[in-house]
């Protein structure tokens, strides 16, 4: 399949955290077909293992969330109009006059609608809505809302993949689809060339709300290496050239404390020798990604962290280009080629 038909396939799709599985059934069918076996973990984790050659294979692990930030509702009020609460990183500021979908008995298009400006206070003009000010109009009364909408239901914005100008993509739950898309991108790159590493790739769940997916399937599989598979901020205007990289560019190497770094040095060079463009991005501290909770399990695990660049970042807008998904899934399976025991005995000094 071809990553772009397969990110397209996940976004469309729903996976809030905790509640990942109709997008996780998305992906073991697309796993399926380049992995020796796929299985689901107690949490949902999704597992897929391509075994190496040899008899001093070694194991490592890529991890890519497949979890979305979404909505839950909290309350069904007078004329049918519904509160919610956010899952996720939200952005409130994002949330008005999107279309929305109310997973609940079946599922219901609606809209988070606002007064218009002619309606507003003079206090009101120019100030931010508050989430808990908001609500979600179904347009139907509050009988049938009743018996289509109980309190704890989903709520995602509904939002197409959009084909943009070039290679250019954009939609809902890029982050961190497209870093799924990269797994298998790097998975269909192995049928081809040879490595004695065992690969698991996972789609790991709940990231958004505190990175427990990684933390459970890394404990599990005790891989020798570990690396997480992300989204940064891609260049935009308005922001911080620092803050940034370049998209089209290559994968952005992260380098910092949640870091190996005879890893990282290791992806330059393998970077270098494949002219694969990519990028450096500092990370002095906690990444924030799976790849702290890989580098913390058992009794450590030497990681490595490789992100796409973002726009938009926890919008419905996401964008980013095609180009970096397929740049970064080489990156991650020459380096995979690349490893062999010598190597994993040499990181536990340095």
């Amino acid at each position: 399949m071809e990553s772009k038909e397969f990110l397209k396939l996940m976004v469309e799709q729903t996976g809030v955290s905790g509640f990942e599985n109709p997008v996780a059934e998305v992906i073991k069918k697309a796993f399926a077909t380049v992995a020796d076996d796929v299985c689901t973990d107690v949490l949902g984790n999704v597992i897929a293992r391509k075994q190496g050659e040899g008899d001093e294979r070694i194991s490592i692990m890529l991890a890519a969330h497949m979890d979305e930030i979404g909505m839950m509702i909290t309350k069904i009020e007078e004329g049918g109009f519904l509160k919610f609460i956010a899952i996720g990183g939200i952005d409130q500021r994002t949330l008005v006059a999107q279309e929305v979908k109310v997973h609940g008995k079946r599922d219901v298009l609606g809209i988070i609608g606002m007064k218009p400006p002619h309606l507003l206070s003079p206090e009101e003009v120019g100030a931010a809505i508050k989430m808990q000010d908001m609500v979600i109009d179904l347009g139907l009364p509050i009988e049938q809302v009743k018996e289509l909408v109980t309190v704890g239901d989903l709520v995602t914005v509904h939002r197409p993949f959009i084909a943009l100008a070039g290679d250019f993509v954009a939609g809902k739950a890029m982050d961190d689809r497209a870093a799924v898309a990269v797994l298998l991108e790097c998975l269909q790159e192995l049928q081809k060339i040879r490595h004695k590493a065992d690969v698991y790739a996972v789609a790991t769940v709940q990231e958004e709300v505190g990175l427990r997916g990684a933390l459970v399937s890394t404990y599990h599989i005790a891989p020798q290496i570990g690396i997480a598979i992300d989204v940064c901020h891609g260049e935009m205007p308005g922001v911080p050239e620092q803050d940034t990289a370049p998209m089209g560019k290559g994968p952005n190497i992260a380098l910092g404390a949640n870091i190996h770094p005879k890893l990282y040095e290791r992806l330059v060079e393998v970077a270098k020798e494949h002219n694969i463009p990519y990028t450096i991005d500092p990370v002095p501290g906690p990444s924030g990604t799976d790849a702290w909770a890989m580098q913390v399990t058992r009794s450590g695990v030497p990681t490595a962290l490789v992100s796409l660049p973002l726009r938009y970042m926890h919008t419905s807008v996401e964008t980013l280009s095609m180009a970096d998904v397929k740049s970064t899934g080489r990156l991650l399976a020459y380096f995979i080629a690349s490893i062999d025991k010598s190597f994993v005995e040499g990181l536990l000094c340095y």
